[in-house]
């Protein structure tokens, strides 16, 4: 009997003796919780936390782009979501990180987020052109589609602040409806809700850029992208549209862990059709897209993208 009890004695000091095999953190820097990069975000956790080993992962509720650069440049946050623009920016210490290079590097390409810019039929307005000294909702005031749109109409020449208002995607179809702007602008995913009501109870008009008059911008900002909104994605859209993309992408910081990464990477694209439960626009996310970043990759994004095509 003294016997045995010696030898389950053993046993527990050697079991207690072992090592426990730490869980990784992950911390996904998404924005707020009624948008897009919040419920992608959240998807991701949970495809980590149930095909990743050892894994805790959570999305964090924050300011978006901005923010979550700033956070996953400093190590407080594993990866995060960004627009394009600002992840270029970001990276090259320009925009709202002037002066201030952040040592960010890109994970993967996710999904367009298009500039839509909408009248209606009754306006008269056909194209860019035509917005010469109307009224023009540019989304809301300090976002990515206030800058991106102003910029395309500077592009055209018809860029009026007197004219410009400054109003959120709802606010702005409202006020395209009852006459107080002339046209308003989206930017997101097409087909997108605001859009969507608009055209069901108007005779929605996408504008299309021209290639000639928006050359000089995609140049001079190379994190823009041609995007073509097909025939058919809104009702009353009988041809397809060109547009300005934008798109989301994910990120991490320059120095993270190349081996956490790299699984973090594969985790997320072995198991796209999972991802692709938690909303229509995260179907949009493809391995054939994925190194269409505005910077550079990751080491061990990269390595994963180079094994995988």
């Amino acid at each position: 009997m003294k016997h045995l009890a010696m030898k389950a004695a053993l046993a527990a000091f050697a079991l207690a003796a072992t090592p426990a095999i730490a869980q990784e953190r992950i911390s996904i820097g998404t924005g707020g919780t009624g948008g897009l990069f919040y419920v992608i975000g959240a998807g991701m956790a949970d495809v980590l936390n149930k095909h990743m080993e050892n894994t805790t992962a959570r999305a964090e509720v924050t300011g978006a782009s901005v923010e979550n650069i700033r956070r996953v440049a400093a190590n407080q946050m594993t990866f995060g979501f960004s627009s394009s623009s600002t992840l270029y920016e970001a990276k090259n210490g320009m925009g709202p990180f002037d002066g201030d290079a952040q040592k960010v590097a890109a994970m993967a390409y996710l999904y367009p987020a298009v500039l839509q810019v909408a009248t209606t039929a009754d306006t008269g307005i056909a194209s860019f052109g035509d917005l010469a000294g109307k009224r023009v909702n540019l989304g809301p005031p300090g976002s990515n589609a206030a800058v991106l749109a102003q910029r395309l109409l500077e592009a055209y020449g018809v860029f009026d602040a007197g004219n410009a208002q400054f109003l959120s995607y709802t606010e702005g179809t409202n006020a395209l409806m009852n006459g107080t702007v002339d046209a308003t602008v989206v930017l997101a995913g097409a087909p997108t809700a605001a859009l969507i009501d608009l055209d069901a109870q108007r005779d929605m008009v996408l504008l299309p850029i021209e290639e000639d008059k928006v050359a000089a911008l995609f140049e001079k900002y190379p994190f823009y992208q041609p995007y073509e909104i097909k025939a058919g994605t809104y009702p009353d859209q009988t041809a397809p549209v060109m547009v300005i993309n934008d798109p989301a992408t994910i990120f991490t910081a320059e120095g993270a862990d190349e081996t956490l990464i790299n699984g973090i990477t594969k985790t997320i694209f072995e198991h796209l059709p999972e991802l692709g439960e938690v909303h229509p626009q995260a179907k949009a996310i493809a391995l054939d897209t994925a190194t269409q970043t505005p910077i550079d990759l990751h080491p061990g994004a990269k390595a994963f993208f180079d094994q995988a095509k």
